[in-house]
């Protein structure tokens, strides 16, 4: 039995992240802010510290005597990146920074499995986008993302501190509040079919997206933490299939039993065009979840979130 913490434990990711690690037999402390917490997300035997990761001193204590770290607390908003661009940067990047050099000051430096994104790549030019691809971040969020890899590397290098990154693609599944600011559009598009309102798309809809379920990102973070890796490598979590978004909005309406209103609005300003990864790293994962079967439980979950 090992003891972990999870920053960021009570979002979306990190909730179903500390349910697995409970299920396993792990014991584990949650450092969360509440700011994307939904009631009873998390388990009972989750210990709950509200605290920032921007806080040192409430990041220190909430690493005491753990054996390793899963860093996923973050302000994953793109809009609130824009808004907030010194905010968004004081937790995404900073917050990494007070990760780090906290496990730097404890006697048994553990390792630190850390969130990244398929963001920091920006628009490439050529799919599908592996790990040796330039990163060229558009977004305030992607380019945070990108200087938390930088800085992993100096902990590992300068202060020994085991590191790994991994650059999720677009995660959906149970949990992720269609309501929330930082939901993404498979939630969105789920709630607003099965409530019988259009969806909009931005553009012509042929965009595609590389859409990965939440159980096979959590199957990731815990195989990173395995390595225990003295070269703070960096993997993408993604399928390889890409989908459109008008695509994605079809599916949903067929596994809805609904015909979904799609109509189309602008194009985004920095809107990238094509977005699908492949994964070259050593994480030994089982198959990914097929869309049709990670949709159903997310209608499923919302079906009886409203029931």
């Amino acid at each position: 039995m090992s003891r972990y913490l999870v920053t960021g434990g009570a979002g979306f990711i990190g909730s179903h992240l500390v349910d697995a690690l409970v299920a396993q037999g792990d014991q584990v402390r949650v450092l969360d802010d509440l700011s994307t917490w939904l009631r009873g997300n998390l388990p009972a035997a989750a210990e709950l510290v509200v605290g920032s990761v921007t806080d040192p001193a409430a990041v220190r204590a909430a690493l005491a005597g753990v054996d390793g770290c899963f860093h996923l607390a973050a302000v994953a908003s793109v809009e609130k990146g824009v808004n907030d661009w010194v905010g968004t940067h004081g937790v995404n990047l900073g917050g990494a920074v007070v990760v780090f050099d906290s496990v730097r000051r404890m006697a048994t430096r553990v390792p630190v499995v850390y969130a990244s994104s398929a963001a920091v790549y920006g628009d490439v030019a050529t799919v599908p986008i592996t790990e040796r691809c330039r990163i060229a971040p558009l977004s305030a969020y992607g380019a945070d993302k990108a200087g938390c890899e930088m800085h992993a590397r100096v902990a590992s290098r300068a202060f020994g501190i085991p590191a790994a990154g991994l650059r999720f693609f677009n995660v959906y599944g149970p949990r992720q509040d269609p309501r929330s600011p930082y939901s993404g559009v498979i939630s969105i598009f789920c709630q607003r079919i099965l409530a019988g309102l259009p969806v909009v798309i931005h553009g012509d809809g042929s965009q595609t997206r590389d859409f990965i379920y939440v159980a096979d990102v959590v199957a990731a973070l815990l195989a990173a933490m395995a390595l225990r890796p003295v070269d703070a490598p960096v993997f993408n979590v993604c399928t390889g299939v890409p989908t459109s978004v008008r695509a994605l909005a079809l599916l949903i309406g067929e596994l809805a039993g609904r015909a979904p209103d799609i109509r189309e609005g602008p194009s985004r300003a920095g809107d990238i065009r094509e977005s699908v990864g492949k994964a070259e790293g050593v994480l030994q994962l089982p198959p990914r979840t097929a869309l049709r079967d990670g949709l159903g439980q997310v209608l499923l979950w919302l079906n009886e979130a409203q029931g």
